[in-house]
């Protein structure tokens, strides 16, 4: 029977496509697999907010430039021509759509794909992918947030139910909306707030209000985040119940693991931040349960689960909505620990440039250890290299560092320490409607992914595509480790002999000890000596 529909790049013939997002990670890897694996797309409208020094083209011109879409460039270098940059904002009433360009997508778009969102937990405007710091709003991380994932998406609604060829509406929200509870099924959860009752409280609640009776609201959920995209969810069943839904809910994005080639990775967000920081040596702890499931999901799998999801609710129009999981705990499992072992194995054969001390990251949960790592082999070697670079008249950076990065592992703690069961019954039945050949181009199960080949080639990727290190720099940086190394074992060498001779000159025990060590050491020696003698 599945011959009877269209194959997933049939449908998307002469389809065009609205997308918000576009300028994200998810977003770039979604553009580049619709115009290289369906060739014949229509458009692809992408809603930009222009920057203080770019305007919608010249950003779009930008992100076609990048190396992501180096594969589609191969095959058609006038693949930008399908990229239509549509002037808006998902903060303003309308989006910021001209009235003009409001009619375009109206008469045109046949599939929507909403991904913007707040890229950071408790961040402030300035930090999402769609908005610029050059014209940031400051306000409350929750008021920022109901912005962002609430009101953004009822402002979607209203702009798509007026489109004309709308054949489905994909939304991208998170496996972690509903992460104050241990087992997620396929389903929208009953908020604890009424949304609308929280979007009225924001006309009359000033900030500093507001950031008092954020914990209250949030209840269990650990951000401001994870409290809007479950609000986010039930106000578009609620009010979007005439649309063509479906929904996405991806954990952790990672480096992709196939495409568009592995270990592509564009920002430091999540884990990548962490990896390198392991890596050059700074990061020297990880926060974690070490037997706790890490679920991290390549971002080609929910991308290709994106395209194929949108195929399936227009082709097969399902009575209700669709919601989609794309993790991968519950059917691939890999820990904390796991990782841990990968990652650093992997930095110590292929270091990064110029390391700060050799990658070192045991894992420790909430306690005394955890404080102990932040003091010694954090907040010392900080202020010592920063009273280094004030004596060579430099900048001290190394406190603001060490600040920065204790602040990022603090938003991922939660995550980092829990783990949950996520069903699948969608995934495999929107598996088994596609054909053989669909299931290769548009691969989205995560039960095939091999995780130490996968985190190996992740950590090359952060060192090539963020760090912008070339490997044939290689040799370089080994010697740089070795002599990182040789410099702790003259350290400690230096400590351990100067307490000892503290502690032979007041005590006669010691120094009676040390006599006696002595006096084995030099038999040790004569007694090897003499047995080498012997034997030749």
């Amino acid at each position: 029977m599945a011959s009877l529909h269209p194959t997933v790049s049939e449908y998307y013939t002469d389809k065009n496509v609205f997308i918000t997002g576009a300028t994200g990670f998810i977003g770039k890897v979604l553009l580049e697999k619709l115009l290289r694996s369906c060739p014949n797309v229509g458009n692809l409208y992408l809603l930009v907010r222009p920057k203080k020094s770019q305007d919608c083209h010249q950003r779009i011109t930008e992100i076609s430039q990048s190396p992501v879409f180096d594969k589609v460039r191969a095959e058609n270098p006038n693949f930008d021509k399908k990229l239509i940059p549509i002037h808006g904002d998902i903060t303003q009433e309308g989006l910021g759509i001209s009235e003009e360009n409001v009619e375009l997508l109206e008469n045109h778009v046949n599939i929507v794909f909403h991904s913007a969102a707040t890229i950071r937990f408790d961040e402030p405007l300035s930090n999402s992918e769609e908005i610029d710091s050059s014209s940031a709003k400051s306000g409350s991380a929750l008021r920022v947030a109901m912005e962002m994932n609430v009101l953004g998406v009822r402002k979607m609604i209203q702009l798509c139910n007026n489109f004309k060829k709308l054949e489905v509406f994909v939304h991208v929200s998170t496996a972690y909306a509903n992460c104050d509870r241990p087992f997620i099924e396929e389903m929208v959860y009953q908020p604890s707030v009424e949304p609308q009752k929280l979007i009225d409280a924001l006309d009359w609640l000033d900030d500093e209000m507001l950031d008092q009776i954020t914990s209250k609201l949030i209840g269990d959920k650990p951000n401001t985040y994870t409290f809007t995209k479950q609000l986010a969810e039930h106000l578009l069943i609620k009010e979007g119940s005439n649309l063509p839904l479906a929904i996405l809910r991806p954990s952790i994005v990672g480096a992709s693991w196939k495409e568009p080639f592995p270990g592509w990775i564009d920002n430091f967000n999540g884990p990548s931040g962490l990896y390198v920081a392991a890596g050059k040596g700074i990061l020297r702890y990880m926060n974690c349960d070490a037997m706790g499931v890490a679920d991290i999901i390549p971002v080609d799998i929910p991308v290709n689960m994106m395209i194929t999801m949108a195929w399936y609710t227009a082709v097969y129009k399902p009575s209700t909505v669709p919601i989609f999981h794309s993790t991968s705990g519950s059917v691939n499992p890999f820990t904390w620990g796991e990782i841990e072992n990968v990652v650093m194995n992997f930095w110590k054969k292929v270091p990064l440039d110029s390391c700060f001390r050799r990658p070192k990251a045991p894992i420790a949960k909430s306690g005394f250890l955890l404080d102990y790592y932040i003091f010694v082999s954090h907040m010392i070697p900080a202020y010592f290299a920063d009273l280094g670079y004030c004596m060579l008249g430099k900048r001290p950076r190394m406190v603001k560092i060490y600040n920065k990065l204790h602040r990022a592992m603090g938003t991922l703690t939660f995550f980092t320490t829990h783990s949950w069961e996520w069903t699948y019954n969608n995934l495999d039945m929107l598996k088994s409607k596609l054909s053989p050949e669909d299931r290769r181009l548009f691969y989205f199960d995560p039960r095939g992914l091999h995780w130490p080949t996968y985190l190996e080639a992740y950590c090359l990727g952060a060192k090539k595509y963020l760090l912008n290190e070339d490997l044939s720099g290689l040799p370089a940086a080994k010697a740089h480790l070795r002599n990182l190394r040789n410099l702790r074992y003259i350290f400690n060498t230096v400590v351990i002999v100067a307490l000892w001779r503290v502690l032979v000159a007041r005590s006669d025990i010691a120094r009676n000890l040390w006599v006696f060590i002595i006096g084995l050491v030099t038999k040790f020696v004569k007694f090897f000596r003499l047995t080498s003698a012997v034997r030749r």
